[in-house]
């Protein structure tokens, strides 16, 4: 009968071949061994974990030292170079600012400039922003840098 009965069903390899039976354990086989690798490289690094477990302080160098590293590699500002009349708006900006607070709220500086009458106040702002001249602090407010402007205007 080689492996089909009378009714036309398919038994042993024949089945195996009929309905691809050697690509499914092919892949069957590929998933165990894969999983298995896996699992013996966390196990083989298994050690690692415990020992951060049993000396916290080891987790607290680790963000230490990467927060350093962090802080040591920003760049120093850069003073923009301006053009003449890049300059003359901002000291107009700070005629501005000084008859606010400490701390400036952008939309009362926008009103302010376009009360006066100021060109383009959104992109003097902004330049003003870039240049590091106007700073932002933890609370969304800015503060006017007097040693940038100066550095910058001069």
């Amino acid at each position: 009968m080689n492996g089909v009965n009378a009714v036309g069903v398919l038994y042993g390899l024949e089945a195996i071949n009929a309905h691809n039976g050697w690509a499914i354990s092919v892949v069957g086989i590929s998933i165990v061994f894969t999983g298995l690798v896996v699992l013996s490289a966390l196990i083989s690094q298994l050690y690692k974990l415990v020992a951060l477990y049993d000396d916290p302080g080891k987790i607290k160098k680790i963000f230490a030292a990467k927060s350093e590293s962090a802080a040591k590699s920003d760049p120093p500002k850069k003073v923009l170079v301006l053009t003449e009349a890049q300059k003359q708006v901002c000291r107009q900006y700070n005629l501005l600012t000084q008859n606010m607070d400490d701390v400036i709220s952008l939309p009362k500086l926008l009103r302010m400039a376009e009360i006066c009458g100021l060109q383009a106040p959104h992109a003097n702002i902004n330049l003003l922003i870039k240049s590091g001249i106007l700073c932002a602090d933890e609370q969304g407010y800015f503060r006017w840098d007097e040693d940038i402007f100066i550095r910058t205007i001069s």
